[in-house]
């Protein structure tokens, strides 16, 4: 199948903003609808904007159970999805028809997510919202899946990769900026978080891009190499898994990133929760954590460029911990301080995150759609979709455990009910994973260098 390649930087950086509006509606599901079925955490005064009914509506053994099964099956459901994308065969191509196929259901199921069934904890309300989540994660992977894949195909260089990836990452910034910085100031006006959700809804529509941009030749009959390309091979299922599970060099990065991913999403997951009881401006500490982003994203890609990925990898993690550091003493501390110095050492740990959370994503687009571009290309298979499948597997059940288990364990009070503790699990894991990066394969750690070299 041949795409036609985006050669401007300005329809590059275009198509890098089409998952900015999905992405918000994720972040909205995973950091503040889930959040808001339970009333730990928050401070009394919060209760009636930050959850939907003042009220429980699930039972938090039954709703950690769910979240993280929803978190796996959103994982294991991507390696299916990624051969039907890979192999959907129709006279307007593969990638647009799942696009769509993805995004309507997708979009359903999040508006049914802010609907309970019983204004109480009930069984029913945790099953209804368990099960949603569940369909929403399915709708959102495949359209999401498909957009990542196509990276590989709209890009020529590696340098388009990078280009491409960075501009994805910046936009992963402005819709956190959105999620963690302006949902606050939302509720503090009084709009529930219900209403809030559908106030940034119309952001998915940014979703169409690619059906304008992509040009792809039609699937349903056999096309003909171009010059100078390989003859694609299509993979079934089990043959794109199989290529995608012994590259050694993939499967272990996978492993390292959803050790990273862990502490990632638990921290996203649980933030708001976390500086809910100091007395914080939330928009403050969110702006520090977030705003200074693609300034830091420069400096990120100057140490690839002269030291590789996998030290700029470290670089990141070493620093991220830190910042959590900083934030355990912001949170444990805040009665014995100031507001004024509350607020300066938060600042600083938003800061020292900042260096990190946009490589964070930056870095998981570049190393699937570089390994992608060499299987492509040395061996004319496309596992595109497929290498973001995995990662998607791996994420997912790094994820589950993160805010389907860890997180509701730190906010009730019949587990854990600490939710201070969280800074420390995030920085532990984060330090995990910088241990695993010193064993990087060459391919992946001198990424970046290997390109200026």
């Amino acid at each position: 199948m041949h795409m036609k390649k985006l050669k401007s930087r300005k329809l590059l950086a275009l198509y890098g903003c089409s998952g900015l509006g999905v992405n918000m509606m994720n972040l909205m599901v995973g950091s503040y609808l889930c959040s808001a079925l339970l009333t730990g955490g928050f401070a009394p005064e919060d209760i009636g904007y930050w959850t939907f009914t003042d009220k429980n509506l699930v039972v938090a053994s039954l709703w950690a159970a769910l979240a993280f099964a929803a978190r796996v099956l959103d994982g294991v459901i991507d390696l299916p999805l990624a051969s039907l994308t890979d192999r959907l065969r129709t006279r307007w191509g593969r990638r647009r028809p799942a696009i769509v196929m993805g995004f309507v259901p997708m979009v359903i199921a999040y508006l049914l997510f802010l609907v309970p069934l019983n204004p109480g904890e009930t069984v029913l309300n945790t099953v209804w919202f368990g099960t949603l989540l569940m369909v929403y994660y399915a709708f959102y992977t495949l359209t999401m899946l498909t957009f990542y894949a196509t990276f590989s195909e709209v890009t020529e260089t590696e340098g388009d990769v990078v280009f491409l990836s960075n501009v994805k990452s910046v936009c992963d910034v402005v819709y956190f900026i959105l999620g963690y910085a302006l949902v606050p100031v939302f509720v503090s006006m009084g709009v529930n978080i219900r209403y809030v959700a559908l106030i940034f809804l119309p952001l998915s529509l940014l979703m169409l891009i690619p059906l304008f941009l992509l040009k792809e030749e039609p699937t349903n009959k056999p096309v003909p190499a171009h010059e100078g390309e390989l003859p694609e091979r299509p993979l079934t299922l089990w043959r794109a898994i199989a290529v995608s599970v012994k590259n050694k060099s993939f499967i272990y990065w996978m492993c390292t990133a959803a050790v990273m991913n862990f502490g990632l999403q638990l921290f996203l997951g649980g933030i708001n929760e976390l500086f809910s009881s100091t007395g914080l401006n939330m928009t403050v500490v969110m702006a520090s954590s977030f705003v200074p982003v693609p300034f830091t994203i420069i400096l990120y890609n100057k140490i690839v460029a002269k030291r590789g990925l996998g030290f700029a990898y470290r670089y990141i993690l070493a620093i991220f911990s830190i910042g959590m550091l900083v934030m355990y003493i912001c949170n444990v501390h805040s009665a014995n301080m100031t507001k004024l110095a509350l607020t300066a050492v938060a600042i600083l740990g938003g800061i020292f995150v900042s260096f990190a959370i946009g490589a964070f994503f930056s870095v998981t687009y570049t190393v699937p759609t570089h390994l992608a571009k060499r299987e492509r290309e040395e061996k004319g298979i496309s596992v595109a979709s497929m290498y973001f499948a995995v990662q998607g597997l791996f994420e997912g059940v790094s994820a589950g455990l993160a805010t389907g288990v860890m997180l509701t364990a730190l906010k009730s009070e019949d587990m854990i009910g600490h939710i201070s503790y969280l800074p420390l699990i995030v920085a532990a894991a984060c330090m995990a994973a910088f241990g695993m990066s010193f064993a990087f394969p060459k391919v992946i750690s001198r990424m970046g260098k290997e390109r200026k070299e």
